[in-house]
């Protein structure tokens, strides 16, 4: 029997009931891992509040790692005790082991730890999406990160300035300013006190910036489409602060011709090769050091409502894990 973390209905943190779940022997193409660490991400809250429809119960929880402990008829890419990480929309990652699809597996590289796959894993294939694929990030341009000392926001960062980028970032605070500043970071905006809209303007001398990747959403989004030059793109990646309001194509016309995506990862790494390119391109970012993993801060797997708190709270930092 695993441990597990799952929701029997929708609503707030005190919803996630820590309980007992059967895993059973790996089918054909499967492989049963032993996790010793489960990634925390900001979706993992919309399938729990219900923004995200599932259906129910449901075993939060979209990325972890750890080892191999049995190998489904077909698999010929892992044998037991190899190290994997995966990534998945279908949840089931809030478990001490589980059952997955080995199309959906990656070999952990040397030099990476199991504690830092599973923090990152997700949130460097998002930033992959969004600054490899959604926008191609090159050498010149300028681009505004927001909640950049968060996960994504801290790769995004990182990066950016590695590809050549000019950096701007928004956080919350004076102690997240130096964060982002640490993380690539060229200018880092605090938005509880300055309108980052005006302020990117003023920083670019008018010139505004290429891109704008926003996780936030709903208390963002205007403000980011006034922060783009014409044609820029304007990427809509969460909805930290509730889903982005509708707004009339006329908004991005009168602004310049802009342009306005909402990437979602399924249609990106759509095929193993994708995935398995994508993850290759991440992790190799982490060992030659252009991104260092931000802090990584543990939670036992029955303290995931407490994980969940912190998350949502905007006081955290860097990554969530959660070890069963």
């Amino acid at each position: 029997m695993a441990q597990v973390v799952s929701i029997h209905r929708h609503g707030g943190p005190e919803v996630l009931k820590y309980e007992e779940q059967d895993v059973g022997a790996p089918k054909a193409n499967e492989v049963r891992i032993r996790q010793s660490h489960c990634g925390v991400n900001f979706i993992d809250t919309y399938f729990r509040s219900g923004l995200y429809p599932v259906q129910l119960p449901f075993v939060l929880g979209q990325e972890g790692t750890g080892k191999i402990t049995a190998i489904g008829s077909g698999v010929t890419d892992f044998v037991v005790g190899d190290r994997v990480a995966y990534s998945t929309m279908a949840g089931g990652g809030y478990s001490s082991e589980r059952l997955v699809d080995a199309e959906l597996a990656f070999k952990i590289p040397d030099g990476v730890s199991e504690e830092m796959a599973a923090a990152l894993t997700m949130k460097g294939l998002t930033a992959q999406m969004l600054l490899r694929q959604t926008f191609n990030v090159r050498p010149g341009t300028i681009m505004l990160v927001h909640a950049a000392a968060g996960g994504v926001g801290t790769i995004l960062s990182q990066w950016g300035a590695h590809l050549g980028a000019t950096v701007i970032g928004t956080v919350g605070s004076d102690e997240k300013a130096s964060t982002a500043r640490e993380n690539g970071c060229h200018e880092v905006i605090v938005y509880s006190r300055e309108n980052f809209a005006e302020r990117v303007k003023e920083l670019t001398k008018g010139e505004l910036c290429d891109v704008v990747f926003d996780g936030v959403g709903k208390v963002t989004a205007m403000g980011s489409l006034d922060c783009l030059r014409p044609r820029g793109m304007f990427v809509s990646y969460g909805n930290a602060s509730g889903p982005v309001d509708s707004f009339s194509m006329l908004e991005l016309a009168k602004r310049g011709s802009l342009f306005a995506t909402r990437p979602m990862m399924p249609h990106y790494a759509s095929t193993r090769a994708k995935r398995i390119a994508m993850a290759d391109e991440f992790f190799a970012t982490l060992q030659n050091g252009s991104v260092k993993a931000p802090p990584i801060q543990q939670f036992a797997l029955q303290d995931a409502s407490d994980a969940h708190q912190h998350l949502e709270s905007r006081r955290s930092t860097g990554c969530l894990v959660l070890v069963p």
